[in-house]
């Protein structure tokens, strides 16, 4: 493992003038979006679900997984997103 965490450092020093930037005044909200399809994998009838959270005005997370669960209907896979994109932020 101590070659995995060398390369890891050796990366962070390569990128030390790389970083999100926040101007001063700016509103720092954090803000989650959601969305899914509804069964969109036909083999098995499963949606998938995505997230994005922006601080500010910067992207810094996105996610989409396949849900682990069947929805029943379009309002319970959006349910399901929305649970992801709250677990995520929290």
């Amino acid at each position: 493992h101590l070659k995995y965490v060398k390369r890891i450092l050796k990366y962070l020093r390569g990128t030390t003038n790389v970083g999100l930037w926040y101007p001063k005044g700016v509103s720092l909200s954090l803000i989650g979006y959601s969305d899914s399809d509804y069964a969109g994998y036909r083999l098995d009838r499963k949606s998938t679900s995505g997230t994005c959270h922006i601080l500010g005005s910067a992207l810094v997370s996105w996610h989409s997984k396949k849900q682990t669960c069947v929805a029943l209907s379009t309002t319970e896979a959006e349910y399901i997103a929305a649970r992801s994109c709250c677990a995520q932020i929290l």
